[in-house]
This record gives structure tokens, C-alpha cells and sequence, in this order.
């Protein structure tokens, strides 16, 4: 039964999901591209065997980095196909593996959707990143006895709450991955509560995620545009609403003419809304897409690129973690701790749980409960170099205690899955 539910309710949903498509289209045309792929409808495809890797956005694609290159080191007489659902997803693939792998959108949880896409590609395995669970995909994937692992799984207390709602569905969800690799202990166990089997903890990937060779010139290029002499914010990868609330902290300081705040919005399509947000507050705006140095007078930039998140965070003297002052659950902090860079999390940081705690305790992060407290531990660090040093030396040290859970990784997928009688020659 509630295996046809699921299916009616995908087929009455089409409609909407094209409709919401083309509305997204409007602020990123990508969403538009290759509209057949999510149905299953692919343009030919070399023969050979192939591992596929899913990473749904930005943050998984950038995770996926670090087992891409395991995986073509393990398994070089393999093709690698990368899915996305976003086109910034996509948009990050292109940066950063260019044409080291094959690339499609992963069709849409349909049964017909997901059989042509096996019978196109015919994967030996699959890894699925983070927590992107699709029941009807895994179940096409067990007939075809195509094995599919959960990688670098997460599952917070407040998403686990949200699949117990439901628990045949999440048992079918589960029930054909043939094992999961949590980042965590608690992630783990919440897995196991909800009925998962072959769960083993192995890390987190993306302490393993490799700095750019340029990561140093890029962030000293950016340091020289935004001024040496003043002190710089970089608030990375901010939502819906966080800008606002920085921005009225910001106008509240009375040091705010020390530093320059440097407001990197994560979703594209926001550049110019929050560019427009903070000269309607009555600084002095300027944009990483204008050109030449920003003036002294300038407060506050909006960075509106993509694919330069590590630069910015490089240039600054203090990361405040966007999606963590409001509830979304906080985005990268392992970035900004691995190029040395102190930080500052908001009260919502569940999608990097216990990573922010152990920041914390390792010295190399603050927590603060909202946009006015983070802007205050800011200006305190700016004036306090020798902390600011010792954090920063702290958060490298952190990540490199964290590091290894590549390695464990390929172990566990070796013992996991039989890639040799799936196809390796």
C-alpha cells in the first residue's frame, strides 16, 4: 500500500513539479537544461563499468571531491558518473572535476524514471551522499541487483522525528541499501532506530576535502581588493533572513567603520536582493563583480560569485557560518577551520552537529545565539590578534585530528560491496 500511494502521488505531482521547474528557471536557467534526463531520457553513453556517485548540491558535490579521486585510484579501470538535482550542483561538478567524470541529473523517484536510467547507464554500484534516500529508485536498483551504499550519512534528531512520522515509508526507504557509512556515532544510531541494517561509522569526508593548490593567492588576491588594513567579516553561505538580521547588527555597532563585512548570500539568484537589502540600509555597497579594489568608505560586500567560497573565507579575519543563526541548520564549518580561520556558529548548526561541538571544544569556534552576538565575538577577535591566532591554529589542528574517514571509507566499501564480481576487470 504504501508503495502505491508513493507512486500515485509522484504521477499526480508531475504537473507541479514542471511548473515549479520553470519557476526556478527565472533566477537559475539551469533548471530548464536537460528536462528529459529527469525522466529517464539520456543522450548515449560510452559501454564500460561504471560506479555511480550521487550528490544532490553544492555541499555534497564538493564532499564528493575527496571519493571521486579515491575511487578512480581504487577502481581506475572504471567510469565515474556524477547526478545532481540543482543546477548549481551541477554548475560545481563542471568546476570541479571538469571532464574527469560523466555528469546527468538523477531522474525523478518514478518507477519507469529509474529503471531507464539503470538500463541506460548500468551501474556496478552506486553511493548515494548525505541523505538522499529515494525508495523507488533503491528498490529498481535491488532488481537490478545494482548494490547502492548511503555515504557520509548524516540523520539529525530533528529529521529522524520527521522519518519516525512515518515509519513504513522509511523502512522501504531502507530497507534496499546494502549498507550506510555514518559520520557520526549519533548518526548512526538514529539510522538504526529507524530501522537500518549494515550501518558502520567511518567519518566525516569532508574533514578529507583537499585545499586548492591557489587557495593562498586567492584569498591574499581578495585580502588586497577588500583592504589590508581593516579588519574583514565573512559571513559565508547566508539564508533567507540572515542577511537582514547581520545587516541591522551591523548598522547597531559603533566599531562597524573597523571593518568591512563581506556577506556571501548561498543561493545565486539572492545576489541582488541582498545587494539592493544593504544599500537600502544605507551602506555603501559594493559587489565581488565589480571591479578594482573596494573603496575605503565601502561597509559591507556582497560576494556574488560561485565556486569561491574557500577564497573568501581565506581573505577574512573571522567565518561567521551562515544557515546557522536562523534555523537551517548551518552550512560548512570544517572550511573555514581547515584554511586556520576562527569561527563564529549560530544556535542552529544540526546539519554539522558534532563537528560544531567539538569545534567548540577544540577552541576553534564560538557559539553565539544570534546575529547581534556574532557581529560583538567578531569585533572582540578583530581586536584581540594573539585569541584570533590561537583559534586559528586551533581549528587547523581540528580538522586534522578528523582526517582519515576517506581511507575507512574504501575499506568499508570493500568489504561492502563486491565490485570485482560486478564488473572490475
Amino acid at each position: 500500500m504504501t508503495r502505491l500511494v508513493y507512486a500515485a502521488l509522484w504521477l499526480a505531482a508531475i504537473p507541479f513539479v514542471l511548473a515549479r521547474l520553470a519557476w526556478r528557471s527565472r533566477m537559475q536557467a539551469g533548471y530548464m537544461d536537460a528536462i528529459p534526463e529527469r525522466f529517464g531520457a539520456y543522450a548515449p553513453a560510452p559501454d564500460g563499468p561504471r560506479i555511480w556517485i550521487h550528490a544532490v548540491s553544492v555541499g555534497e558535490t564538493r564532499a564528493a571531491a575527496p571519493i571521486i579521486a579515491a575511487l578512480a585510484r581504487h577502481h581506475p579501470g572504471h567510469r565515474i558518473l556524477v547526478t545532481h538535482m540543482t543546477p548549481t550542483g551541477r554548475a560545481t561538478g563542471i568546476e570541479i572535476f571538469g571532464d574527469r567524470v560523466e555528469r546527468a541529473w538523477l531522474p525523478y523517484d518514478l518507477g519507469f524514471a529509474a529503471r531507464r536510467f539503470l538500463a541506460h547507464y548500468r551501474p556496478q554500484f552506486g553511493i548515494l551522499l548525505e541523505t538522499e534516500i529515494w525508495p523507488r529508485l533503491l528498490e529498481e536498483c535491488a532488481r537490478a541487483g545494482i548494490p547502492v551504499v548511503l555515504a557520509n550519512a548524516r540523520m539529525s534528531a530533528r529529521s529522524a522525528r520527521r522519518y519516525a512520522r512515518f515509519p513504513a515509508f522509511t523502512r522501504w526507504a531502507l530497507a534496499n541499501l546494502s549498507g550506510i557509512a555514518a559520520q557520526t556515532a549519533p548518526d548512526a544510531q538514529r539510522l538504526v532506530e529507524l530501522g537500518a541494517r549494515g550501518v558502520e561509522v567511518t567519518g566525516n569526508v569532508k574533514f578529507d576535502l583537499p585545499l586548492p593548490d591557489d587557495v593562498g593567492q586567492r584569498g591574499a588576491e581578495f585580502r588586497a581588493r577588500f583592504g589590508e588594513a581593516r579588519s574583514v567579516w565573512v559571513a559565508g553561505s547566508t539564508r533567507e533572513g540572515e542577511e537582514a538580521g547581520l545587516l541591522t547588527a551591523f548598522a547597531a555597532m559603533q566599531a562597524q567603520q573597523a571593518a568591512l563585512l563581506v556577506i556571501v548570500p548561498r543561493h545565486p539568484h539572492r545576489f541582488d536582493e541582498v545587494a539592493a537589502l544593504s544599500r537600502s540600509r544605507g551602506f555603501l555597497t559594493a559587489r565581488r563583480s565589480d571591479a578594482g579594489a573596494v573603496a575605503a568608505d565601502v561597509r559591507v560586500v556582497v560576494g556574488d560569485s560561485m565556486g569561491e567560497m574557500l577564497a573568501y573565507y581565506a581573505a577574512a579575519d573571522v567565518a561567521i557560518m551562515g544557515g546557522s543563526l536562523l534555523p537551517y541548520g548551518s552550512q560548512n564549518l570544517i572550511e573555514p577551520c581547515a584554511l586556520g580561520k576562527p569561527v563564529i556558529v549560530g544556535a542552529h548548526t544540526y546539519n554539522f552537529e558534532e563537528a560544531a561541538e567539538e569545534a567548540i571544544h577544540a577552541g576553534a569556534a564560538l557559539r553565539v545565539r544570534d546575529a547581534h552576538e556574532a557581529l560583538a565575538a567578531a569585533a572582540e577577535l578583530s581586536r584581540d590578534t594573539a585569541r584570533r591566532e590561537r583559534m586559528g591554529e586551533k581549528a587547523r589542528a581540528f580538522v586534522a585530528a578528523h582526517r582519515g574517514a576517506v581511507e575507512r571509507l574504501m575499506a568499508w566499501l570493500d568489504s561492502t560491496v563486491d565490485v570485482r564480481a560486478s564488473g572490475e576487470e
